[in-house]
C-alpha cells in the first residue's frame, strides 16, 4: 500500500486541478497516438514493405492488441500503486518501446514492438481517467472527465495528419517518430504536475468487490458495449460511404469525417456538463443512447433514399455515437470505488476495444450483401437495447 503524504492529504487548488486534468488528457492523446496511428501505416507498410492489405492491416491492428491484452493488468497496478505511478511506467514503456520500432522495418519485428507499445500505452486508460475521477468535485466531475474524453480523437487526429505524410516522405521508421516523443513529454509533464489523489485507509470493510454488490456495473459495461457498435459503424464507414454511394472525393470525405470527429469532441464535453447540470451520468447515457438510435435509424433511411440530408445526419451520428464514453466511465470510477475503479475501468475498456475490433470485419462482410443504409439500420438496434440496460433507478446520489 502506497504512502500519502501531507500534501497529497489536502485538497488540491484549482489551477494545480485543472494542470492535472490537463497533463491527463495530453497523456491520453499520446497513447491514441501510439494505439491509433499505424492505422495511418497501411499504405506505407503496403507500398514500402510489400505485405498485402492483410498482413499490413494486421501490423498495424498489433498496439489494439497489446492494450486489450493488459487493461485488466494496468487496472491492478492502479489499484495498487497508485495513478501517478502507473502514469510514469505507461509513458516510459510507451516511449521505450515506440523508439525501438522506430529501428526496425522487418514487419515481424515492428509488429512485435508495436504490440509492447500498445501494452505499455493501455496503461493510461484506467490512470488519467481515475486522476480526474478523484481531484474534481462531483459537481465538475463530469465536465473534466468530458474534456479528458477529447485526447483520443485529438490523438487520432494529430496521427491523421502527419503520419501517413511523413512516411510517404521520409519512410516509416521517420513516421514512427512521433508516438515516443509525445509520450517522452507526457511523461515529463507527469512528473511535474501529477498527484495521487488522497485515499482512505484500506481494510476488508472499505473495498468490497462492487462486483458482488449488485449489477450495477455489468449494466454499464454491458451498454457501452451496445454503444460502441453505432459509434465504430460510423468511424469505419462513413469515408467509404460518402465516396463509394455518394459520389464524393476522397479529399472532400476525409475533410467532412474529420469535421464530424471535432464535432464529436465538442459532442464529449457537453454531455459531461449536462451530467454534471442534472446530477446524474445515467440519465443523461439513456438519453444519448435513444439519440444514438434514432439518429442512426435516420442516417439509414435517408441514406437508402438517397436524400441530400444523410450526410449532416452522418455528422450528427459521428458526435451522438461518442456522447456515452466519458459518461459511462465516469460512472463505473465512481461506483467502484478507489479500490476498485482501476481493475473496473480495465474491464470497461476491454470489453469495448474487443467490440470495436469486431466491428468493422462483421460490418465488411453485411455492407457488399445489404448496402451502407441497411448495415447503419442495424447498427440502429443496439443502442436500443442498450436503453433498457441504463440502471438509471440504482444510481447513487453524486453528492
Amino acid at each position: 500500500m502506497r504512502v500519502t503524504t501531507d500534501l497529497q492529504q489536502r485538497d488540491v487548488g484549482g489551477l494545480r486541478r485543472w494542470g492535472m486534468l490537463a497533463v491527463g488528457t495530453f497523456a491520453q492523446a499520446a497513447s491514441a497516438v501510439t494505439v491509433h496511428g499505424p492505422a495511418f501505416l497501411i499504405p506505407a507498410l503496403h507500398d514500402r514493405l510489400g505485405l498485402t492489405l492483410a498482413e499490413a492491416g494486421l501490423v498495424a491492428a498489433a498496439p489494439m492488441l497489446g492494450v486489450m491484452l493488459t487493461l485488466v493488468l494496468w487496472g491492478l497496478v492502479v489499484d495498487r500503486l497508485g495513478e501517478r505511478f502507473a502514469l510514469l511506467a505507461s509513458l516510459v514503456g510507451t516511449t521505450v518501446a515506440g523508439a525501438a520500432a522506430t529501428l526496425t522495418e522487418g514487419p515481424v519485428q515492428l509488429g512485435g514492438l508495436l504490440l509492447l507499445a500498445g501494452a505499455a500505452a493501455a496503461g493510461t486508460n484506467a490512470a488519467s481517467g481515475r486522476v480526474v475521477v478523484a481531484w474534481f468535485p462531483p459537481d465538475r466531475r463530469g465536465l473534466a472527465m468530458g474534456i479528458r474524453q477529447m485526447a483520443q480523437p485529438v490523438g487520432v487526429g494529430i496521427a491523421a495528419i502527419t503520419l501517413a505524410v511523413v512516411a510517404d516522405q521520409s519512410g516509416i521508421p521517420a513516421a514512427l517518430v512521433l508516438a515516443p516523443v509525445v509520450a517522452a513529454v507526457a511523461a515529463v509533464a507527469v512528473a511535474l504536475v501529477v498527484l495521487d489523489p488522497p485515499r482512505p485507509a484500506r481494510s476488508a470493510t472499505t473495498a468490497p468487490n462492487p462486483y458482488r454488490q449488485d449489477g450495477f456495473l455489468t449494466r454499464i459495461h454491458a451498454v457501452s458495449t451496445l454503444l460502441v457498435v453505432p459509434q465504430f459503424v460510423v468511424w469505419t464507414f462513413a469515408l467509404v460511404w460518402l465516396v463509394q454511394d455518394r459520389g464524393w472525393s476522397p479529399g472532400a470525405a476525409g475533410t467532412a469525417v474529420a469535421a464530424a470527429q471535432v464535432v464529436g469532441a465538442f459532442g464529449r464535453i457537453a454531455a459531461g456538463q449536462l451530467s454534471d447540470m442534472v446530477g446524474s451520468r445515467l440519465r443523461p447515457l439513456r438519453w444519448v443512447a435513444v439519440a444514438a438510435s434514432l439518429t442512426m435509424a435516420a442516417l439509414g433511411l435517408t441514406a437508402w433514399l438517397d436524400w441530400g440530408v444523410a450526410v449532416l445526419l452522418m455528422v450528427v451520428a459521428t458526435a451522438v455515437t461518442v456522447a456515452d464514453n466519458g459518461l459511462a466511465f465516469t460512472a463505473v470510477a465512481e461506483r467502484a470505488g478507489p479500490f476498485w475503479s482501476g481493475r473496473a475501468l480495465g474491464i470497461q475498456n476491454t470489453a469495448q476495444f474487443l467490440t470495436a475490433a469486431a466491428v468493422p470485419p462483421v460490418a465488411g462482410l453485411l455492407v457488399p450483401l445489404w448496402g451502407f443504409s441497411s448495415v447503419f439500420l442495424l447498427a440502429a438496434a443496439f443502442p436500443l437495447v442498450a436503453v433498457a440496460l441504463v440502471p438509471v433507478d440504482h444510481e447513487r446520489d453524486l453528492s
